[in-house]
């Protein structure tokens, strides 16, 4: 029997089925005495008798016999679902619910997800976009997707990407006709495709030159808040981009964008799943993390 936190009744239904103290305190591996005191116990704060005693046996009174009709059943169907949380299925199931970012889905977790649900038929699993850092606890899910900085000091991190790099990007036509920058105070003389943060403002470039980190405000022919669309954009030479190179691998390879200024651009750490460290971690989540650690290991 898997205790369920519950032991004084406990102790007063084994007392119930074995007849004495003495026996029930060998049901439940306890000592007699601390079987006497858990009734006693109990009996003081009920402020009634529960067991009439001998040297051999207990019967119960008649508030005795009240009681153990009440919580009978109630403790019956506590102790079963203790059982059933105890015993946990070989085949995880359940839902899982994931908080992402904007634009994430689509690049990579949905291929994840996706062969995390064919591997696994009895799990369910529910993604919601959002730009803004949400409290993920309190708005109900099992976890959440973001930057490895932004994860809250009191989660765990399960790294998703490997490191990011930013690339200062546009096509060649957009270079030919509007020069291009050898310095990152020359963008400011460009038409950059920017992205507009949750707060509102406008992200500024952000470069590394001699250990020292700073920052260019680009002067934006367009601003939005999603990723996509800054890609999209770029693509049809509308305007120089600030872009994670993982979005635009393909193009830079195939020198449809053009990247520069990499000598002034430094990876940093990529995103990660996260999820709180101090409750129980259900199950269909430890599967999710071990399906990411191993997909990972097999795409690297």
């Amino acid at each position: 029997m898997h205790r369920s936190g519950l032991i004084e009744l406990e102790v007063v239904m084994a007392v119930v089925r074995r007849g004495s103290f003495r026996a029930a305190a060998q049901e439940l591996d306890m000592s007699a005495t601390a079987v006497s005191n858990a009734i006693a116990g109990l009996e003081t704060r009920l402020d009634a008798r529960l067991f009439n005693r001998t040297t051999r046996s207990a019967a119960l009174t008649e508030a005795g016999q009240r009681f153990v009709a009440r919580i009978g059943p109630a403790l019956q169907e506590i102790q079963q679902a203790a059982d059933e949380i105890h015993s946990q299925p070989d085949e995880p199931s359940g839902t899982l619910r994931i908080n992402v970012p904007q634009a994430i889905g689509q690049l990579f977790l949905d291929e994840m997800v996706i062969a995390f649900l064919a591997r696994y038929p009895q799990m369910r699993m529910e993604t919601a976009s959002d730009a803004r850092m949400i409290d993920i606890i309190a708005e109900g899910y099992d976890a959440g997707v973001r930057l490895a900085e932004s994860v809250p000091q009191d989660m765990i991190a399960v790294p998703l990407t490997p490191d990011i790099h930013m690339r200062v990007v546009a096509t060649p036509q957009w270079f030919a006709e509007h020069g291009t920058p050898v310095t990152p105070e020359a963008l400011t003389r460009q038409q950059g495709i920017c992205m507009r943060m949750s707060h509102g403002g406008i992200y500024r470039w952000e470069f590394v030159r001699h250990g020292e980190q700073f920052a260019i405000a680009v002067p934006p022919r367009l601003a939005t808040t999603d990723l996509f669309t800054s890609v999209a954009a770029v693509r049809a030479g509308l305007g120089i981009g600030f872009l994670p190179e993982l979005y635009i691998a393909d193009d830079l390879r195939s020198g449809r964008l053009v990247s520069v200024l990499n000598e002034w651009t430094q990876p940093f750490k990529g995103l990660c799943l996260y999820y709180p460290g101090h409750r129980h971690i259900p199950v269909g989540l430890q599967a999710f993390i071990r399906f990411i650690r191993e997909y990972r290991q097999h795409s690297l």
